[in-house]
């Protein structure tokens, strides 16, 4: 499992994901077997925030693309694949720097995704060692949809900027297989 667990001193045992930092009290009951770098504690704020914008459709059409692109990111490491680092890459690319509005972006990736599969090998980014300062906690943090929106997007440049020194390949990328049409 790619996870981390600190023990803090003997009263307090503190769960520290690998990918963004997050301490959380470590939790016997919470499980996580995926392949992102991830705690299962930070895992599991994760689902918490999806399923509240699951459950809000402006929230899903709005920042739920972005929600799920910025923590593979800041989450990428250990067994986290070459393609979804690299599909995660364009996903924010599109939404920041081209405007790709949220609902459109899915279909450009599957179109990224079938045309890379057919020439049979994704590039491979390696991930910063630091990936910013807002975490999936500062999400589910937040009191009204307006400001889960808003924390969304920040969190999601934050990551976006920690991922500067492969810009332009991704850039290129979007451009080489025609990804947005």
């Amino acid at each position: 499992m790619p996870s981390e667990v600190v023990m803090v001193d003997v009263q307090t045992r503190t769960s520290v994901c690998p990918g963004c930092r997050l301490e959380m009290p470590y939790s016997e009951t919470v499980v996580y077997e995926g392949y992102y770098f991830t705690s299962p504690e930070c895992w599991s704020v994760y689902t918490e925030v999806l399923a509240a914008e699951f459950s809000n459709v402006i929230l899903f059409g709005q920042v739920h693309q972005l929600t799920v692109d910025a923590y593979a990111l800041q989450h990428a490491g250990g067994e986290h694949k070459a393609k979804s680092i690299c599909v995660h890459l364009v996903g924010l690319h599109l939404l920041l720097e081209k405007g790709v509005p949220s609902p459109l972006v899915a279909p450009c990736l599957r179109r990224l995704a079938e045309r890379i599969d057919r020439a049979g090998s994704w590039p491979v980014y390696e991930p910063p060692e630091k990936r910013g300062e807002f975490t999936i906690f500062d999400v589910a943090m937040a009191r009204t949809p307006s400001d889960h929106a808003e924390v969304v997007r920040t969190w999601g440049r934050e990551v976006w900027a920690s991922w500067a020194d492969v810009h332009g390949a991704i850039a290129d990328l979007v451009v080489a297989h025609d990804v947005v049409r």
